[in-house]
């Protein structure tokens, strides 16, 4: 029996997300052809895959024993992806950049019409996410994300380190004490599910019983409660080129160990052999160094 490339895909989006949405979610499909498929493709193993329930879809034993053999195929379906699009030598296309919330709304984006600008064969497809997508299947081309790549599918192209620091509304700076401590401020932070994203544990060591003051799963919504004086934001000040208008402004407070933060650049190790991807590499190389020169 032959398992093509699309069931394993559905299967590995299945399984991944722990759910039929969210796989339709995944592969940009309705849920009823995910379902459909993943009936056929059962009926052709000859066994139930997923144990559906009201908490979503879960591995049964037959699926778990697929699990690795179809990671291991995203992974050659990507590599192989790659090694087709490299043999077109001009920079045209999309490339997909993934990246923390802040830095895709902060940066990317504008940065993103630079691109077309410059380039108006090339279009950025922008990935915000919590979560790291996958750069060895394919997921996106290029990441700008906050630890340095494990795997070693993964190439590191380029490390930012920019200063943090704390913002405020103007009016509510108004109200803070001339020389407010970290400790008197409300804050604006992550929550469920994604209390653990920075700065949260950063502000939960150095606040004995931190407390935000607002929380919301959603970076957009903090920044417009921080900007209408519900509370205080950690943010990279990133002195790019791109810069928007914006209400918040710095308070002089010292972060400590947590006083500066680094962005990595990373791709597919076989990814900057494709025209497109490599220049836009090249691009955020360039912005990266004007970043550091202070220009």
């Amino acid at each position: 029996m032959d398992i093509s490339w699309d069931d394993a895909r559905l299967f590995l989006a299945i399984a991944e997300t722990g759910s039929f949405s969210g796989a339709a979610r995944r592969l940009r499909i309705g849920q009823p052809t995910v379902s459909r498929r993943l009936a056929a493709l059962e009926y052709a193993v000859g066994a139930a895959l997923f144990r559906r329930g009201v908490e979503g879809a879960a591995l049964t034993a037959a699926g778990e024993r697929l699990v690795v053999p179809a990671k291991k195929m995203a992974e050659w379906a990507g590599e192989l992806h790659r090694a087709a699009e490299s043999a077109d030598s001009s920079p045209r296309g999309i490339v997909r950049v993934t990246a923390t919330p802040f830095m895709s709304f902060d940066f990317v984006a504008p940065f993103a019409a630079f691109v077309s600008q410059k380039h108006p064969g090339l279009r950025l497809e922008v990935q915000s996410q919590i979560q790291y997508l996958d750069l060895g299947r394919g997921e996106a081309d290029l990441a700008l994300r906050g630890r340095l790549p494990t795997s070693a599918d993964l190439k590191l192209v380029d490390t930012l380190e920019v200063p943090n620091a704390v913002l405020v509304s103007k009016a509510l700076k108004a109200r803070l004490p001339k020389k407010v401590t970290l400790q008197q401020l409300p804050w604006v932070a992550w929550g469920p599910p994604f209390e653990t994203v920075p700065p949260n544990p950063q502000l939960e060591s150095m606040i004995p019983g931190f407390a935000p003051s607002f929380t919301a799963d959603n970076y957009l919504v903090m920044l417009a409660a921080a900007e209408a004086g519900l509370g205080a934001m950690v943010m990279p000040r990133m002195p790019h080129r791109f810069p928007r208008p914006t209400q918040l402004v710095p308070l002089d407070l010292d972060l400590g160990p947590f006083s500066r933060s680094a962005t990595h650049l990373v791709c597919a190790k076989s990814a900057l052999d494709i025209p497109r991807v490599r220049r836009v590499s090249e691009l955020l190389l360039e912005e990266f160094q004007r970043i550091r020169l202070g220009l």
